[in-house]
């Protein structure tokens, strides 16, 4: 069975060393870049399954490095930085990193991202029906079981679910989410979507106080979790 390729950026030595330590443990091959130029370069010849991306960069910065990338990359990106403002990580997001990582981050939580992202490459998205644990999402009869019970969902609900769901582990902005659903003139109703989650949380969750998910990212969006 192939390994899955996973490139770093990072201009800083030590973490080079525990990222290669750590993903060659868990089966990953890696390929490392000092600097923004020889990441594009190595993200080029490679095609690898995710990127690990710096934002701080001794040539260019890790948005601009995005900027280049977004135009033909197309599996994920996670970004990883020091620079932890909701500023900075939305904007990473906005520009098409699917998913991100404050410094210093744990291991394990690393390593879990790296691998719903994996599957979300991966994933068929004409599937008909989709599974995460005690849901099940059927695309072209648009119903919602949880466990044996049909959910009541209303129409815009059915999508804010679907469009969560399909990115499952990736962080979606509120800009990102008002778009999709409602439309270019709604990107600043972050209220509304506030509202929407809540009853749509209501429904899917057991416990809707600490959901399992759907996950808030604070001042940044939410994440669908299987």
């Amino acid at each position: 069975m192939n390994k899955s390729t996973v490139l770093v950026i990072d201009d800083e030595a030590p973490i080079q060393k525990l990222l290669q330590i750590v993903l060659e443990s868990h089966d990953f091959k890696v390929i490392q870049a000092m600097n923004g130029q020889e990441g594009l370069t190595l993200a080029a010849s490679h095609l690898p399954d995710v990127i690990l991306l710096d934002l701080g960069l001794p040539d260019m910065s890790g948005q601009e490095v995005l900027e280049q990338l977004k135009d033909w990359y197309t599996k994920s990106i996670i970004m990883l930085s020091v620079q932890n403002s909701e500023s900075d990580i939305v904007q990473a997001l906005d520009k098409g990193a699917t998913d991100y990582l404050a410094k210093p981050f744990r291991t394990g939580e690393l390593i879990a991202r790296i691998r719903s992202a994996i599957r979300r490459n991966a994933s068929d998205q004409k599937t008909a029906q989709w599974t995460f644990k005690n849901l099940k999402i059927d695309l072209t009869a648009r119903v919602v079981w949880k466990k044996e019970s049909i959910l009541k969902l209303t129409q815009t609900e059915f999508n804010l679910l679907v469009f969560l769901a399909k990115n499952e582990g990736r962080v979606l902005t509120h800009q990102q989410l008002l778009k999709e659903i409602w439309g270019v003139g709604s990107q600043m109703e972050t209220q509304y979507l506030r509202v929407f989650v809540g009853t749509l949380r209501k429904k899917i969750e057991d416990n809707p106080n600490t959901p399992i998910h759907l996950i808030t990212e604070n001042g940044v969006g939410y994440r669908f979790q299987a």
